[in-house]
């Protein structure tokens, strides 16, 4: 794992932070345990846990579906937007694939979308600037406006 933190974020370069994780099970604890430890010392309005809960789906789903016929990562990447939160994941996965489903009560998958759908303010999913897919997240209010 590799993660990089944006210590002199300004209006043109609004990345607070990214973090790059190799496409297995293990990555998920690890990606909420170090976005939680840098987003914390922002004091963010919004829930972190709610955040972390939202990062944790999506990189569990960029892991599941993601797929690469060369070695590949998970990258996220957070950044302050006005005074919102965004969180990005990208993976080298087909956008068109990313969709909400409506599983049925018994179905042990499909609920990530449903979650980050009902728990966000907004998100997004499409063709990555890195190639593959990017869904993203954003909390709105998670500063006060400047």
């Amino acid at each position: 794992m590799a993660y990089a933190i944006d210590r002199y974020r300004c209006a043109e370069s609004p990345r607070l932070g990214a973090m790059s994780l190799h496409p297995v099970a293990e990555s998920v604890p690890r990606a909420r345990r170090w976005f939680r430890k840098f987003v914390t010392p922002y004091q963010l309005s919004c829930s972190v846990d709610d955040c972390v809960l939202l990062l944790s789906e999506l990189v569990t789903n960029a892991v599941v579906h993601g797929t690469s016929d060369t070695p590949w990562l998970v990258r996220v990447e957070w950044f302050r937007v006005e005074a919102s939160l965004r969180v990005e994941v990208h993976n080298p996965g087909l956008p068109e694939s990313v969709r909400l489903r409506c599983p049925e009560a018994d179905d042990a998958h499909g609920r990530g979308l449903l979650l980050v759908d009902s728990v966000a303010d907004s998100w997004h999913a499409g063709p990555s600037r890195f190639g593959g897919t990017v869904v993203s997240f954003e909390m709105s209010g998670a500063w006060p406006p400047s």
